[in-house]
């Protein structure tokens, strides 16, 4: 991002900052373009052709309603209605469960960083927040959960029994639609419109961005930017995501080669001093020092102190991003050992370099053989003196959000006897989010909190001391804890449960909505209702009636 974009975005971003407070102010989104680059609808179609449940007539027909469509030769309605009879006898439980495989495969790391941002400040002012899209809520509420995001105004088809019926609920969530929409909200949860905001990249929302008072184009296309150069309305165009420039590729293209480049640059102090550990410690600083630099990943470390003043450890961190390695190189620089899971052994070259810095690979879905194999690290800490760096989650999130921790790490540093050292990685994400490939230049915040004594810890209170890490983590992290803790420190000690007929009714359209826990692919015929409901509150959808 250029010097001109960051400033554009730091006066944008305290133009909130310095708003007033109030929930009778609200924050309307446009979800597709505006909070997420590039467009749902596109990513779900490839989805449904790559998994081949779209038969050849129907590709062929949908190409020529998009392509009616964007030539001006069709309305959005009639986008609607096409897509609408193709999903006729299919039931909503299915497209539900559709949209949060979407929603991890494409969808997450589409997410703006800046947008999360506004959002987050929105809420810092108590303002009311929601998505006005002309989207459906199968796309947008895996999302809206995610950003907590309570209200969602969208368009919707007609269900029946649980099914669709091939028909759309008029009128849409588009062009005076969203404003139809946006004032039902307002009557509902007296909000003032015209002390309110609605960000949009697109010109199909000019009736909503009249409506409100504080018009923001975000992203905006050609006829949207030249709407609001008349308006004198300020703009946002974010370049964190979507489509990447080539000099991106080449970063991320080197930066993961220089590992490679980093062990063999180490080879000479091997062969001249026979220290295999020395040849390690040299190659893991050299690769952090170059694939930072070489991405645009730059630093900013609270409690630095804290990485050296208990050595050996166990060093936890929270698991956002591949780029979590090289900071992780970057920070930690010798004298440690890691785990991963088994897959990455498989990976050419680099699966062997890690193997050689003393990673031990693991088998995530089997605990037990998982714990068998972390044995030997307990003697690299006691004999060796080496730290080991863990990430409890056990995976990388899909958000910023901390996920529930496994035990592994506790236990070995109860066994080993050493103590634990938590690192806290705010915003790895900004630079290569999960399932993404491009790494992109950010400032990656992080924060080394002071070592956690473990002297005094016993198997017996292992609950509590999981949970008071991880208290330690949301607290620096500043998220607040929604779940029970018990509930949410670890899987492998949940004993297998059965899979017993799940009795729901499936949801109305109308209805608040929940996510389901379960995915399945999309069917034809009446599927099974979710086993489980996510654990977060609700998503309430709100149609434009």
């Amino acid at each position: 991002m250029t010097k001109k974009k960051q400033a554009e975005y730091k006066s944008h971003l305290q133009d909130v900052l310095d708003s007033p407070e109030g929930p009778e102010i609200a924050a309307l989104f446009d979800f597709d373009g505006t909070i997420i680059a590039g467009y749902s609808a596109t990513a779900m179609l490839w989805e449904k052709v790559k998994r081949l449940e779209m038969t050849a007539e129907e590709v062929v027909e949908t190409i020529n309603v998009m392509a009616q469509y964007s030539t001006g030769n069709m309305g959005f309605s009639g986008l609607m209605t096409g897509a609408a009879k193709f999903m006729k006898g299919v039931t909503e439980d299915s497209y539900f469960e559709f949209g949060e495989e979407l929603y991890e495969k494409h969808i997450a790391r589409k997410v703006y960083p800046e947008a999360r941002a506004l959002i987050e400040a929105h809420r810092a002012k108590g303002h009311t927040i929601a998505i006005v899209s002309s989207a459906t809520i199968y796309q947008i509420e895996p999302t809206a959960r995610d950003l907590d995001i309570e209200h969602v105004l969208c368009s919707q088809y007609e269900v029946e029994n649980g099914e669709f019926t091939g028909n759309i609920i008029r009128p849409l969530c588009f062009g005076e639609g969203k404003v139809i929409a946006a004032e039902n909200l307002a009557a509902d949860y007296d909000l003032d419109l015209d002390k309110s905001y609605f960000y949009s990249d697109s010109y199909d929302d000019i009736e909503l961005l009249e409506r409100v008072g504080k018009p923001r184009p975000l992203n905006p296309n050609t006829k949207l930017r030249e709407a609001a150069r008349e308006n004198n309305w300020p703009l946002e165009k974010y370049e964190s995501r979507g489509q990447g420039k080539p000099v991106d590729y080449l970063r991320t293209i080197y930066a993961t080669g220089s590992l490679v480049g980093s062990v063999v640059a180490s080879l000479p102090i091997w062969a001249l001093t026979g220290s295999q550990r020395e040849a390690m410690n040299f190659s893991t600083g050299l690769f952090g020092d170059i694939a930072t630099a070489l991405t645009g990943c730059e630093l900013e470390v609270t409690g630095e102190e804290n990485l050296w003043t208990s050595r050996p450890c166990i060093f936890v961190f929270n698991h956002q991003s591949k780029a979590d390695v090289m900071i992780l190189a970057k920070l930690i620089r010798r004298d440690m050992g890691g785990v991963a899971k088994k897959e990455v052994r498989d990976t050419p070259v680099i699966g062997k370099l890690m193997e050689l810095a003393g990673t031990v690979f693991i088998d995530r879905g089997n605990a037990r053989s998982a714990i068998k194999a972390m044995a030997p690290l307990v003697d690299a800490i006691k004999i060796d003196g080496k730290s080991i760096v863990i990430a409890p989650e056990g995976t990388r999130t899909l958000s910023p959000k901390l996920g529930p921790f496994k035990k592994g790490a506790f236990h070995m540093a109860l066994q080993a006897g050493v103590p634990m050292v938590p690192i806290v990685i705010h915003n790895a994400g900004d630079v290569a989010p999960k399932n993404e490939f491009l790494m992109r230049p950010a400032k990656v915040r992080v924060d080394v909190l002071p070592a956690v004594d473990t002297s005094k810890w016993s198997a017996r209170t292992m609950n509590d001391h999981v949970a008071e890490v991880r208290s330690m983590f949301l607290e620096a992290l500043g998220q607040a804890e929604e779940e029970d803790a018990l509930e949410a420190l670890i899987k492998e000690d949940q004993p297998p449960k059965s899979k017993a007929k799940n009795t729901k009714k499936p949801r109305k359209a109308s209805s608040t909505t929940k996510s389901p826990a379960t995915k399945k692919p999309v069917a034809r015929k009446k599927t099974a209702a979710r086993q489980a409901a996510p654990k977060k509150p609700a998503t309430k959808m709100v149609a434009a009636e």
